[in-house]
Formats: C-alpha cells, structure tokens, sequence
C-alpha cells in the first residue's frame, strides 16, 4: 500500500469518526418524572464530555423500535418488565445493549390508602378485594372496584392480572403519571375509595403513608402470565436498566463507557423528583444545582473515561 493510499484511507476513517461525532446524542425521554431526572443527569454527564444531546419523547414500547433502528441512543432508565418479548428478542437479537443496573431499587403494584383498611377487611391481602370491590367502587363502575392503571401506552399489565384473576375490578388507564397523582391526591384529601397500580422510587412516599397490596408467595420469579386465585405472586418486580443501541457503543465509546459508571440510588432520585414535581421547579434547574452540588460523586466518571 503506498503512502497516498495509507493518508487516503487515514482522511476517511478520520472523517467518518467526526460524522459520528458531530450527531448529538438522543436520550430517550418517558413519561415520567423519575426518568426526566436520570435522562437529564446522563445528558449533563455525555455534555462533560464534550458531546451533544438530544431529548426524545418516546413511550416504554416504542423507545425500543427507535433504538433498534438507531434514532434514539441511550436510555439510562429502563424498567426491564414493562415491554415483554419485544425487548427480549431485541436483546437477544444484539440490538439492544444492556450496560448494567442504574442502581434503582424499584417496587410495583397496587397501593391504597391506609383508610381503606377500615372499608375493606382483610387488606393488605389481595384475596380482600374478591370481597369488598364495592368499597371501591365508582359511579361509573358499580359494582365493580375501580383501579387505576397505567397509561395505556406503558402496557396493561394490571388489566391483565384483574382478568387473570377474575377479579371484580374495572382497570380504568391513567392519562399520565400527572393525572394520576392528581387523582391520588384528591382521593387522598376527601378520604375518597383508591386503589391505584404505583411504583417506587417515586416522591410520593415520603409526602404521604399509602399501603400496598400483598401477593401470594412466588415460587421462584413471578410468572405475570400464569396465576391463579390462591397462587398469585401479583407483579414481577423490575430491575431498573440502562439500555442503548448497538451503535451507541460503536459511534461514542467514552459516553458508553461513562453510562456504564453512572449510578443513582432511590434517595437522590427522590429529592429531585420532588423540587420538580412539588416545588414546581425545572427538571433542568434542578440537574444543574445537583451536578454543581455532587461533583464529588460524578467527577470521578468523567475522569475515568477521558
């Protein structure tokens, strides 16, 4: 090979690098604010080191066609069981790369408040609810209970463990996580019936004292799919993962490398999900106080990837 071919070659691989470069990275935005916290820390942290960033609104189901694609390139909150065999075989597949546990200890299921125990004997246990839906009842939905679900877009698995168990629930889909705290706390305040599909970390636990519904003994890792009244382990519980494209690892090495160390825990989640949520402040304002307040704990990251 001779010396022109060698710089030729040389000016090609160079220029295809900056092309990669140049793209910004897109980070996929949920609908929650617990995911708008962690996506807007990984974006300050990729910024630390030089690159773009991109937010892009995507929803739990469809995030996973546009990373296989490579139109989005990081999701550093990613709730492993709340898409089914879709993301599996995108894993399975390598379109989809698994960096590791953000470092969430999550909880989900159904929650009520501690009043309803009164109305209802027998809570905490789910086996209560064949006997007193009417307790939690609406006028929309008499005699049958009514439970709050997800958005529709974020999958009906309680829709489909009310119909597993022929309980006498009617699921009605929340519009947002918004509107869902919004109901929660209006319930809350006029001692209103609710029982409401929740999860955890979430800021809402340390305002107000809500119980939750108790499942049957899993044998094993809870099989959503299979249960029966009297073997019903409820919810498999998440692992809170960071996923990305194929091409993230490929096209920005150091800020694949850096999601890999990024960690949050539930405490610091919490306390900024409520100066947003609560205190009515901007995801941004709030990342940027937390970045500039915690150096001492994101530094090192950057520094071990640069």
């Amino acid at each position: 090979m001779t010396a022109k071919t060698l710089l030729g070659a040389a000016a090609a691989l160079t220029a295809l690098t900056a092309g990669a470069q140049a793209e910004p990275i897109r980070i996929a935005i949920n609908e929650w604010t617990g995911q708008h916290i962690s996506a807007h820390i990984a974006g300050a942290l990729f910024e630390e080191l030089g690159h773009e960033i991109e937010f892009v609104t995507a929803g739990a189901v469809p995030q996973i066609a546009a990373m296989m694609e490579g139109g989005i390139h990081f999701q550093p909150e990613f709730w492993t069981n709340n898409t089914g065999d879709f993301y599996d075989d995108a894993v399975a597949s390598g379109d989809i790369l698994v960096i590791g546990d953000l470092g969430l200890e999550p909880q989900e299921g159904w929650i009520y408040p501690p009043y309803m125990e009164e109305l209802c004997p027998g809570l905490p246990s789910y086996e209560a609810l064949y006997d007193c839906a009417q307790a939690f009842a609406a006028a929309d939905t008499f005699p049958n209970g009514r439970l709050i679900t997800y958005p529709a877009d974020w999958g009906t698995r309680s829709s489909d463990l009310v119909e597993l168990l022929d309980l006498p629930f009617r699921p009605v889909p929340g519009g947002s996580e918004g509107a869902m705290l919004a109901e929660l706390q209006g319930a809350l305040a006029a001692e209103q019936p609710l029982l409401m599909m929740m999860w955890q970390p979430h800021w809402v636990f340390a305002e107000v004292e809500m119980n939750w519904v108790e499942w049957d003994s899993a044998h094993g890792e809870c099989d959503e799919a299979d249960q029966t009244r009297g073997e019903a382990c409820g919810f498999q519980q998440a692992s809170v993962a960071k996923i990305a494209s194929a091409s993230f690892q490929s096209d920005f090495a150091d800020a694949y490398a850096l999601a890999d160390l990024m960690n949050l825990t539930n405490d610091v989640q919490n306390a900024l999900i409520l100066e947003v949520d609560q205190n009515g402040r901007d995801v941004e304002e709030v990342v940027a106080e937390w970045m500039e307040a915690n150096a001492d704990t994101w530094q090192p990251w950057v520094t071990a990837v640069q």
